[in-house]
């Protein structure tokens, strides 16, 4: 039997020189205690070492997705070809299925197999002569950093992650948001509860409440780059008859910490958000168009990638998020959700209630051909996305106007027919109702015999 064992350094094929040994798997590392017990074993029959770490990049990505690289075909046609009849260990079964169908070679892949494989790692300084330990760690750090880059520089995933964190970093912030500014809201109006109700902007409360401080401050303020004149001018008359409780300055000082925070929040937000439409356009721009960047964002979010978004029919794209209501209705045998994520789309919204459902069936169809189309295909413009959300709106405006029409063959020459038709079905009824008339000497005769029954 013959190894083929793959390090960083190159290609080694052993040849094993006791075969009994491989039946005790569990004791086969006592074999390999020491290089001498391990040379008894198994013998080093040749070693192909890489030319650079180009060509063991190129060989190490071929194993990993358990392709036959130029390198090891070579190899094996020099090597172990030869000796035909002999298997052949490998530790991939799905290399060894490629090897057995190119180079019509046996390939074992077993447990007595990993722990060959392993055993030889442990001894492989002794094992492979002719290279110093130094340079093969020095290639193994080599290899290493370059097949990371690689896989990072390739990897369809790597662009989307930007995009699901700062989505769901946008989530988190706009929830710790609402809760800083419901309680900057319920802690300064215990001191100028009037306040609230004037000013309903929360961003402007916080400003406003930051650089007014005390109410009794408010007569002082200038407020004009943040309200409106006439919002100014009811802050200082609510001031002035205000029913809030007295606070120190201690306090004041810690609400105005809060606003801070609530104000700087709100800047970084809006430049996450900024961030996030400009990622979108550039990754997913026919999907941006089609239902909106956040929308798009939430579903490449949900899905784990943008790739993974592609697989999914248009069906699913359409439910998606509403998976809980799904199986609830399915379990309880009541109709199924028509709309999941999609339906916080523009397009949607603008739709009545009536026609919320049809327009979202048709929306992620149109959004399914624009995401396989922003993940596989080559351009990066936004004509296509355009083009279906015009179609859609034009649709949109059908439905809200005078509802489906047919506007077929088949339908206009069904509305020429029935005029025909009805013509027809007059004249039919006309001749009937001749048929159907008496004659007068038929009405005189009849009258005739009742009178004689009668009497």
């Amino acid at each position: 039997m013959l190894v083929l064992f793959e390090t960083a350094a190159g290609y080694a094929i052993f040849k094993v020189l006791n075969e009994s040994k491989l039946q005790q798997v569990d004791c086969l590392y006592k074999e390999f205690e020491t290089p001498e017990k391990a040379n008894k074993i198994v013998k080093l029959k040749h070693f192909e070492k890489f030319q650079d770490t180009t060509e063991a990049l190129a060989a190490a990505t071929a194993l990993v997705e358990g392709k036959l690289g130029k390198s090891l075909k070579k190899v094996l046609k020099k090597v172990v070809a030869k000796e035909a009849h002999e298997q052949l260990a490998i530790s991939d079964a799905k290399l060894g299925g490629v090897i057995k169908e190119k180079l019509d070679l046996s390939c074992v892949h077993s447990p007595a197999v990993a722990e060959l494989m392993r055993c030889i790692r442990g001894q492989m300084e002794s094992l492979i002569t002719g290279l110093p330990p130094r340079e093969m760690s020095a290639m193994s750090l080599g290899l290493a950093h370059s097949l990371s880059r690689y896989k990072l520089k390739f990897s369809p995933d790597k662009v989307d992650t930007m995009i699901v964190q700062a989505i769901s970093l946008l989530d988190d912030l706009d929830k710790e948001l609402n809760n800083y500014i419901m309680r900057c809201r319920e802690w300064y109006g215990w001191h100028f509860p009037e306040l609230g109700k004037v000013i309903t902007d929360n961003l402007a409360y916080c400003k406003s409440v930051r650089k007014i401080g005390d109410r009794t401050n408010v007569a002082g303020s200038d407020l004009s780059d943040i309200l409106p004149e006439e919002i100014e001018v009811e802050v200082k008359l609510a001031a002035e008859i205000s029913m809030g409780t007295e606070v120190s300055e201690e306090d004041i000082g810690n609400i105005r910490h809060l606003c801070d925070q609530v104000v700087e929040i709100s800047e970084y937000r809006a430049q996450l958000y900024d961030y996030l439409k400009n990622r979108m356009m550039a990754i997913a721009p026919n999907l941006t168009v089609m239902v909106g960047e956040l929308v798009g964002a939430r579903l490449i979010s949900h899905a784990g990638s943008l790739l993974n978004l592609a697989k999914h029919p248009a069906s699913t794209v359409q439910i998606l998020g509403a998976e809980k209501a799904l199986f609830r209705a399915l379990k309880t045998r009541k109709d199924t959700p028509k709309y999941g994520l999609i339906y916080h789309a523009s397009l949607v919204g603008q739709t009545t209630a009536k026609n919320k459902g049809k327009i979202s069936r048709m929306l992620a169809a149109k959004a399914a051909l624009a995401i396989r189309y922003d993940a596989l295909g080559e351009d990066t413009n936004a004509e296509m996305g355009a083009e279906n959300r015009a179609k859609l709106e034009a649709r949109l405006r059908q439905l809200e106007d005078k509802g489906i029409r047919r506007i077929s063959g088949t339908g206009k020459a069904m509305a020429k027919e029935t005029p025909k038709k009805k013509k027809k079905k007059k004249k039919d009824k006309k001749a009937e109702e001749k048929m159907e008339e008496p004659k007068e000497e038929e009405v005189v005769a009849v009258t005739e015999v009742r009178w004689k029954l009668k009497f």
